[in-house]
C-alpha cells in the first residue's frame, strides 16, 4: 500500500498542474462564462443555447473563437466588450478551449 501511495504521488508530481486539476467546459461556464453568457447574462452576449446568437460566431470557426476569447475581442458596436479570458484570468487554453465547446455544442 505504501509503495502504491509514493508511486502515486510522484506520478502527480511530474504531471503538469493543468493537467492534473484541469476543468471541463461544463465547470469553466458554470463558474466563470455563465455571468454574461447564461441567464440573464449581458444582453449584447451570445447566451448558452441560443442558436440564432451562436450560428454567425461557430460559421468563423473554432480559431477565431478561441482568439476571441483568449485576446478579448470589441464588437463593431464596441458595447461592453469581451476581456481577455473573459473573466478566468486562470484558464488554460485547453480550459478555455473546452468552455468554447460546450457553449457551440448547446447552440447546435
Amino acid at each position: 500500500m505504501k509503495k502504491i501511495v509514493v508511486v502515486a504521488a510522484a506520478m502527480l508530481m511530474a504531471a503538469p498542474v493543468s493537467s492534473v486539476f484541469a476543468r471541463d467546459g461544463k465547470q469553466v461556464f458554470d463558474t466563470f462564462c455563465h455571468v454574461c453568457h447564461g441567464t440573464p447574462g449581458i444582453p449584447q452576449s451570445p447566451h448558452l443555447g441560443d442558436k440564432a446568437a451562436w450560428a454567425p460566431r461557430i460559421a468563423q470557426g473554432m480559431d477565431t473563437l478561441f482568439q476571441h476569447v483568449k485576446d478579448g475581442y470589441k464588437s463593431p458596436t464596441g458595447i461592453i466588450p469581451m476581456p481577455p479570458k473573459g473573466t478566468c484570468a486562470d484558464c488554460t487554453d485547453d480550459e478555455l478551449k473546452a468552455a468554447i465547446q460546450y457553449m457551440v455544442d448547446k447552440a447546435k
